[in-house]
């Protein structure tokens, strides 16, 4: 009965969180801890009984703060028979009616959620609406509005995986000042989006002290330490304090705009005399617009990928973060156009 896939590759903890639930909820009487270790996938990795305790124990207690109703079925005395099963009278969800208002909540955040990480279920999930007559109003509601979060990449998954069970990790980081690539050490405690990015909050081993990271500037692979509970996360941790000054205040961007071209930034621009664009020279065939901005890289990535149809007049910094990119994409174009003319001579003497 073992709930969960067969490739051998290491489990999330959130797919193990719902291979037990799919357990407990499914057996006919009640599973074992020895029952569990056994068939649900993902404690197979445990290793060593210690280990697993530790592991099913978290997990109990996460579920039951999730409020799921596991409750405990005494055996004939011996620790080795008590076992668990969910209450599914009481973890049986009642009939959902969602609002117009509310199923237009769903549809805008299976949009926020069209990374790879949640695409598939998300998927079904506005399938299942529509199929119960709900995707027109759905629709309707959120026309015209788009999520300001970016998709959280592949180092969330490593990173949850690590905060769940307790293990430092390690990754490359390129600092948003310097540009520069350096190994990180870190307990990781939160990952919170902020400014329409995702970061993640914990301590820096190296620098002894609790550091930010963006998780779009991780380059690479994030590695977890071999050794689970090797660090407590704070009771409590001020994620607001801690991501405040990454997101800055607020500035104002001035940027001269194609015409009838980046229509997302001409949206979010305030009035056309605002003080900001004082000053500025507008260029040939070019609208002046100020943009309203708190996260730096953010909307450098955001102006970059307009390419030449947006030009940035102020500040500096970002005018300095929006030209890297694009240097760094002309010659990543000027590599590729290498290889390919590369290949072609080979072939054409071949």
């Amino acid at each position: 009965m073992s709930a969960g896939n067969e490739s051998g590759a290491a489990t999330r903890p959130d797919e193990r969180l719902l291979n037990l639930v799919i357990a407990l909820v499914n057996t006919s009487g009640a599973m074992t801890k020895q029952q569990v270790r056994a068939r649900v996938h993902g404690y197979d990795a445990a290793s060593s009984t210690d280990a697993f305790e530790r592991m099913f124990e978290r997990d109990k207690d996460t579920l039951r703060a999730l409020g799921v109703p596991i409750v405990t079925v005494e055996g004939s005395g011996h620790s080795e028979d008590v076992g668990y099963r969910i209450d599914n009278e009481a973890y049986a969800l009642p009939p959902v009616d969602l609002t117009p208002a509310e199923l237009g909540v769903v549809a805008l955040a299976a949009q926020l959620w069209s990374d790879k990480t949640l695409r598939t279920d998300m998927s079904r999930a506005m399938t299942k609406l529509a199929a119960a007559g709900a995707g027109d109003a759905a629709g309707e509601l959120v026309a015209g509005l788009a999520p300001r979060v970016r998709a959280a990449g592949d180092a969330y998954g490593p990173l949850l995986e690590a905060i769940s069970e307790r293990r430092a990790v390690t990754f490359r980081y390129r600092a948003a000042s310097t540009g520069q690539v350096r190994s990180r050490r870190v307990e990781p405690w939160r990952i919170a989006a902020r400014g329409g990015g995702w970061y993640v909050v914990g301590h820096d081993l190296d620098r002894a002290a609790v550091r930010v990271f963006r998780l779009s500037r991780i380059d690479g692979r994030v590695r977890l330490g071999p050794t689970p509970g090797t660090y407590e996360i704070p009771d409590r941790v001020d994620v607001d304090a801690a991501l405040g000054s990454r997101v800055g205040a607020e500035r104002t961007a001035v940027l001269a705009v194609a015409p009838e071209r980046a229509t997302a930034l001409r949206a979010r621009s305030t009035p056309g005399d605002d003080t900001s664009a004082a000053g500025h020279a507008v260029p040939a065939g070019r609208d002046l617009i100020s943009v309203p901005f708190r996260t730096l890289t953010g909307l450098a990535d955001e102006v970059a990928g307009y390419g030449a149809a947006v030009v940035v007049l102020a500040p500096d910094d970002l005018r300095t973060e929006v030209l890297r990119r694009l240097e760094a994409a002309a010659a990543l174009d000027r590599r590729r156009e290498r290889a390919t003319t590369g290949a072609e001579q080979e072939q054409a003497h071949g």
